[in-house]
């Protein structure tokens, strides 16, 4: 009877059991919000390269849909653990005068939170541009 009241009021030990516990799921919230942080900078990276295409197209002489894209690969940032998709450009004309572009950015990242398998996540961004006319 002693000796189990012993075992039971020993306290040594204990912050290591109660560490290896809590450690684990520490790491995985820690990891998961790097994984997040990671997606917030590729979608301000993609905005930043939108808003830089935005204002080049608006220049004169205005410049080809080749160059706009260009000027937006040039000017992206953040979007290296993912897929950047191509910048897809949509002209509306009204009397033969084009009149705005509809610019579209895709970007894929695969989510990684360590042991728990999570889908691919897909950001997509637009932006519109009014042509001087």
């Amino acid at each position: 009877m002693m000796i189990r009241r012993r075992i039971l009021q020993d306290q040594e030990g204990v912050a290591a059991v109660e560490m290896a516990i809590a450690l684990p799921i520490l790491v995985v919230f820690i990891w998961g919000i790097f994984q997040i942080g990671l997606l917030f900078q590729a979608n301000a990276g993609m905005q930043h390269a939108l808003g830089e295409g935005a204002r080049y197209a608006t220049i004169f002489p205005t410049p080809t849909d080749t160059d706009i894209r260009n000027r937006v690969l040039a000017k992206k940032f953040g979007t290296y653990n993912g897929n950047l998709g191509s910048l897809q450009i949509a002209d509306t004309s009204s009397g033969g005068v084009v009149q705005y572009k509809d610019m579209t950015l895709t970007y894929n990242q695969q989510m990684h939170f360590l042991f728990i398998p999570v889908t691919t996540v897909t950001l997509t961004r637009s932006k519109r541009v009014y042509m001087p006319t």
